[in-house]
This record gives structure tokens, C-alpha cells and sequence, in this order.
């Protein structure tokens, strides 16, 4: 008897049945991210990113049947009722549409850098998310389009830098914005009509230190301005700054079967003052290598960057716990917010991906970073986790959890981008990017394992270098780059190789975090703000070993790591087709200005240190002016300007008008004095473009 109602209980956590769901093509999917699944589960189709591709696998003889060629840089998938595949191509600007049976692929014109993906149950119109609108970098857009005439319906903008979406029913949809760490919703009766333009995620997450009315568990109360500890880490330096923290990479996303949750994979990046001295300097060696730089928190598994899972309302309201509580009650029917593991040296990190098992309970998440699966309870509560006799998968009901508020952890292959569960509920299939691969999960004595690995391709695009330094810069879980105590790679902060728009906070100063797409990385040495780092070496060397606590570096995966940056593309950029005329004289205001002085050659950067006004002086977090080693800041490179805001080095330019116009007269910044009111627009469209 036991072992019928466990075999039962456990199809069901793998079980996620289309009508459980309210929209299953676009919200409440049984896939997510870069991979799916047919109606009759006997096909996969998973997007390959590098290889411009979309495998087509027999799931039950696990051989590839076909492939399709798509744009360029294929990032997510999504799989109709009538088993139409869209897939978004980032860097192509469009979406490839493959019939059932064709091996072709129909190519739709969208705006800049499409990710998110969403279809009506029906099928008749496909929602598509924007990075930024054709014209301009500073809003994306949501376009709606018929699938049978293939012609937009309308388009619409969200906010900045959008990604992921999720249909939420009542006719309305949820976009989360990617750096600014918060979700919008939209009315899709109504043209997508923005019905709320934030949720106040950070206000509740941060009620506590901010002095708000914080509801935890479901009752409000007053708190004091500056109460509680400080968020992550007891170890911190007490009284160093802000205790707040605030959330950011927000790109997976789904709702419950009933449309009343949603839920975000997210990180959640401290504002606290670093444990670092000015310089960088550790504080305190940790076990296994490496220091404390970045140290390890009571909560998450790391203090710098948290991974999460944030819940809303169906009306986009923050359900999350004040971070001055860590892990919330054990009675809140949601998920636990901080994604801490159950094995202590595999982290969690990097939720690329999240797809819904049927009955409401589970939670499948894609780690990018850790490469692994987290299964995660959808409530705290023990009646709605408990499965009775079959307590082995029950995360925090009819057992005792080990540790974490993570049930399993499920090692798969590296860079997983997306998730799919046959609707059969008896497996499912992740994408292992890095690996051109895909893991086979199934139930196995009662625990969600690696049934094997479907190796889809020997192709690479990459060189080889390159290839093995995208692992190591994205490895949460690669000891020669971090400690397991730390939880972070490179891709933590710099999010898709980029930036991830936060100012973090050291001893030093606020330090924004710079983009490394296509910036020319290896011709703007010496490197850091402060430029105390010669080369590259140098600067892992002393990041990834004395801050992220990893075993060492060598010479060997300095070169892979620079290859791998060097080979990344450029964002795409709206404003690389600005009339040449503007273009020419923007340029000319540039001249004039004299910002070449500084920002000249290939990179736009001289390489050399300046005091153009910005040190930050008074504040919480203040400039410490006695580690300057230059006498000033390092140049920045002027390229990809259009999608790195905010600027300078404390992020307190949200604009780049916003920059000239701030002093203007002053002239410590170029001689911005000597330009009209014209010129200074001329001269914005110029730096865009760049």
C-alpha cells in the first residue's frame, strides 16, 4: 500500500497536466526558457544559442531527428497547442516560427533584442517582449500578433529593460523588468495598457530598515526606521551603511495552476558596505580557500547576491518576507523566499528558467550558474506540502528538511537555459547550453534524478578558449572560482556578461558595476575604478580569490576567461541607426566639448584617471578620496552606452542628458559649458549611438 500511494504521490510532483493551468501556452507552462515539449510528448525542441539552431529530439530513442536554423542568438522557446514552435532570436531582431512538420523556419520582424514569449490557450495571438522599443534604448516594448496573419496587433511600452512574461488571466499579462529588479502589469483587452508600473518589491522586502509598515505572515505592524539586523550576514561590519538589499535579474517566471501566484526567480543584491577594506583587502580567510571578501550569510548563500523566489498577487502585489526576517514563517503559503541549498557545497544560483509541476506544490528551477535543478516547495505550510505516506519527497512536511529551504537539488549539465515536463508527468528534460546537451529527469526510489544525458551536437561555435572561460565566468560552483560558502560567479554582477544596474557598496566608495559586452576589454587595462590592477590576471587573482573565496588562478583560465569576454557580442543597440547627420553632428559637440581628451581611440577610453566632480562626499556610503592610487577614477570605455544606464561610477546619472546638464557650467566633466542646449542633444545621440 505505502509503495502505491509513493509511485503515485510521485508522479504527481512531476506531473504538470495543461488544464491545471489557466493560460498553459504562455503562464502556468509545463516549459520554460529555451526548451519544450509536443502535446503528445514524443518530440523536443530546444534552442541552441550559440549554434543558431533548434534541435529536434525523439524523446523516446533520444536521437535528433532534425535541425532548423533560426536567427542569431535563439533565447527562448515556446511550443503551441498546435505545436507550432516560436523561438525569440535575440540578436536578430525576430521571432522564427516552426510549422508542425516543417523543417523551415518563417521569420517575424520584432523590436530590439526579443526574449519573452507568451501565447493565448488558443493560439491565435503571441505576446513578444522587447529589450527596447526600435528607436530608443531607455523603454522596451510588448508587440501582440496574430499567428495566423503573422501582422502585429499593437505594440506597447513597459518599462526598462524588459524580459521575461507571464499570462495571469482576466486579460492580463506581468512583464518583469531585468535589472530594475520589478515587474509591471499590463492590460492585453486594452493594447497593453500598463495597469500598475511597479509593486513595491523593494519597499516590502526593505520595511523593516525602511521605517514602513511591514506585513509578515499576513499581519501588518509598525516598525522603526533602521530596526532589525543587517540583511544576509551578522559578520558584516555593523553600522556601514544602508541594511537594505534589493532584487535584480528577474527573467523566470510563471503563476499557480489557479492564476492567483506568481512566481520570480530573482537575485537579491545586497546595498550593506562589503566586507572588504579599502583596496579590496579580506577580512577573514574562509574554509577551503580563498577569503571573505564577499563572505558567506546566515542567509542565502551568499551575502552579495541571493538567490530567490519572489511571489506576487494576482494584482502584482509583493508577498515577500522582510529580509530582516531571513526565511519568513513556516506557515506562509507561498514559497520560501531565500533559495538556500540542502547540500553544502552545491550552491544555488542563477535561475534561468522555472516551470510548475500540476497540482500546485513544486516548483522546477534551471540554475544557470550552479548547473542544477532546484525543486522548491510552493508552500511552507505542512498540509500543503505533506504527501502522507510518501514523506520522502515532501519538502517540510512528514519529515525533517536536513537543511535549506531547497527539497532537492539535481546536478545537471552546464549553462542550463530551460526546463520542459512532458505532459505525461513522468519526465522532464533540461538544456544544458554550455553542453549543447540535454538531461533526461525522472523519479527515481522516491528522489528527482539524472536519468542521462542526450549530447545533441559536437559543433562549436566558440574557440576552445572561449568556450572554457564562459564556464569559469559563470561557474557558481567551480572551486578554482569560488567557495561554495560564497555561492557567486562572475555572472552574478555581471549579468548576461554585462551589468546588472546596481551600485554596490565598499569601503572604497559605491562602485557601479561596468558592462563587458563588447567594450574592447582587453585594450582598457589597468582595470577597477581605481584602476589598481595592471591586467586581467591581476584583477581575478585578487576577485576571484581574495572576494569569492576560490582555490586560485592561473595563466591558463586568465586566457580563457579573456577569450570568452572578447567573444561576446555587443548589445544590440536601436540607436546605431541614427541619421548620419545627427551622428556628424553629435560628433562635433563631442569635439567641442573636448570629451575626446580623455575618451579617445578604439575604446573611447585613454586609460588614464580624472577627477571629473562626481566623488561622492556626503551619504551613507562616501568616496574614501585616500585610495585613489591615480588621483582619480579610471576612464570608462564610451561603447554600448545606450544599454549600460545607470552612469558614472556611483550609478547617480539615470540619463546621459542627465549627466551634462549636472554641472554643466562648471566644466569638469569636458567643457560642456561651451555647448547650446541643441548641442547637448546632438551630443546624447552621438554617445548612443557608440
Amino acid at each position: 500500500m505505502k509503495k502505491r500511494l509513493l509511485t503515485a504521490a510521485l508522479a504527481a510532483c512531476l506531473s504538470l497536466a495543461p488544464a491545471c493551468a489557466p493560460n498553459a501556452a504562455g503562464g502556468g507552462s509545463t516549459a520554460n526558457g529555451s526548451i519544450g515539449v509536443s502535446r503528445d510528448d514524443s518530440l523536443l525542441f530546444a534552442a541552441d544559442q550559440d549554434l543558431d539552431t533548434v534541435f529536434i529530439v525523439d524523446t523516446r530513442s533520444q536521437a535528433v531527428t532534425s535541425q532548423v536554423k533560426v536567427g542569431r542568438q535563439p533565447e527562448k522557446l515556446l511550443v503551441g497547442p498546435d505545436d507550432t514552435v516560436f523561438v525569440t532570436n535575440r540578436l536578430d531582431r525576430s521571432v522564427s516560427i516552426i510549422r508542425k512538420g516543417e523543417t523551415t523556419a518563417t521569420s517575424l520582424s520584432v523590436g530590439v533584442e526579443p526574449v519573452g514569449l507568451a501565447l493565448t490557450t488558443d493560439g491565435r495571438t503571441l505576446y513578444v517582449v522587447n529589450a527596447t522599443s526600435l528607436t530608443d534604448s531607455d523603454f522596451g516594448t510588448l508587440m501582440a500578433f496574430d499567428t495566423n496573419t503573422l501582422k502585429m496587433k499593437w505594440e506597447a511600452p513597459v518599462g526598462h529593460e524588459p524580459r521575461a512574461i507571464t499570462l495571469m488571466g482576466d486579460g492580463k499579462a506581468a512583464i518583469s523588468l531585468y535589472k530594475q529588479g520589478d515587474l509591471v502589469i499590463v492590460d492585453l483587452n486594452n493594447n497593453g495598457k500598463l495597469i500598475k508600473s511597479g509593486t513595491k518589491v523593494y519597499e516590502a522586502l526593505n520595511a523593516n530598515a525602511l521605517g514602513l509598515t511591514s506585513t509578515i505572515g499576513g499581519t501588518a505592524r509598525d516598525v522603526p526606521i533602521g530596526g532589525g539586523a543587517v540583511p544576509f550576514d551578522p559578520n558584516f561590519p555593523t553600522g556601514t551603511g544602508p541594511r537594505t538589499a534589493r532584487p535584480m535579474g528577474l527573467e523566470a517566471m510563471t503563476v499557480s495552476p489557479d492564476g492567483q501566484q506568481l512566481y520570480v526567480a530573482s537575485l537579491i543584491a545586497t546595498d550593506t558596505v562589503l566586507n572588504t577594506t579599502p583596496g579590496g583587502a579580506i577580512r577573514e580567510p574562509i574554509p577551503g580557500g580563498g577569503s571573505a571578501g564577499y563572505g558567506g550569510g546566515s542567509c542565502g548563500t551568499t551575502a552579495v547576491a541571493s538567490p530567490a523566489l519572489l511571489t506576487f498577487d494576482a494584482e502584482g502585489n509583493a508577498q515577500v518576507d522582510d529580509l530582516t526576517t531571513c526565511q519568513g514563517l513556516d506557515t506562509n503559503l507561498r514559497p520560501p523566499m531565500l533559495l538556500t541549498s540542502p547540500i553544502p557545497d552545491m550552491p544555488v544560483q542563477g535561475g534561468k528558467a522555472i516551470a510548475l509541476e500540476a497540482t500546485g506544490r513544486f516548483l522546477f528551477i534551471a540554475n544557470y550558474e550552479s548547473n542544477n535543478v532546484a525543486v522548491v516547495p510552493t508552500s511552507t505550510t505542512k498540509q500543503s506540502t505533506s504527501f502522507g505516506e510518501s514523506a520522502d519527497f515532501a519538502p517540510n512536511g512528514g519529515f525533517k528538511l536536513a537543511s535549506g529551504t531547497v527539497s532537492q537539488l539535481v546536478s545537471v549539465g552546464a549553462g542550463p537555459t530551460g526546463i520542459a515536463v512532458q505532459h505525461d508527468g513522468k519526465t522532464a528534460w533540461v538544456f544544458n547550453s554550455f553542453d549543447h546537451s540535454v538531461s533526461k529527469l525522472e523519479s527515481v526510489a522516491g528522489r528527482i534524478a539524472n536519468a542521462g544525458t542526450v549530447k545533441l551536437t559536437s559543433e562549436e561555435k566558440l574557440d576552445a578558449a572561449a568556450v572554457a572561460g564562459r564556464k569559469l565566468f559563470f561557474s557558481a560552483a567551480d572551486p578554482r572560482m569560488n567557495n561554495p560558502a560564497t555561492g557567486i560567479s562572475c555572472g552574478t554582477c555581471h549579468l548576461e556578461g554585462r551589468e546588472d544596474g546596481h551600485v554596490w557598496n565598499f569601503p572604497d566608495g559605491p562602485r557601479q558595476t561596468p558592462s563587458l559586452q563588447g567594450r574592447m576589454l582587453a585594450k582598457t587595462a589597468p582595470f577597477h575604478w581605481n584602476g589598481e590592477f595592471n591586467d586581467l590576471l591581476a584583477f581575478m587573482t585578487h576577485t576571484v580569490t581574495n572576494r569569492m573565496g576560490g582555490s586560485g588562478v592561473s595563466p591558463a583560465m586568465e586566457i580563457q576567461v579573456a577569450a570568452f569576454i572578447e567573444s561576446m557580442p555587443a548589445a544590440d543597440n536601436p540607436h546605431k541607426d541614427t541619421a548620419p547627420d545627427l551622428i556628424a553632428r553629435g560628433k562635433d559637440a563631442f569635439n567641442k566639448a573636448e570629451c575626446g581628451t580623455c575618451h579617445n581611440g578604439e575604446a573611447f577610453t585613454d586609460n588614464t584617471f580624472a577627477d571629473v566632480g562626481t566623488f561622492v562626499k556626503t551619504g551613507a556610503v562616501v568616496d574614501n578620496l585616500s585610495f585613489l592610487p591615480k588621483g582619480g577614477l579610471n576612464t570608462p570605455s564610451l561603447l554600448g552606452l545606450a544599454r549600460s544606464a545607470p552612469y558614472l561610477h556611483d550609478g547617480s546619472a539615470t540619463t546621459l542628458k542627465a549627466r551634462i546638464m549636472n554641472g554643466k557650467a562648471l566644466d569638469q566633466h569636458g567643457k560642456t559649458s561651451r555647448l547650446s542646449d541643441t548641442e547637448v542633444d546632438d551630443l546624447v545621440a552621438y554617445l548612443k549611438a557608440l
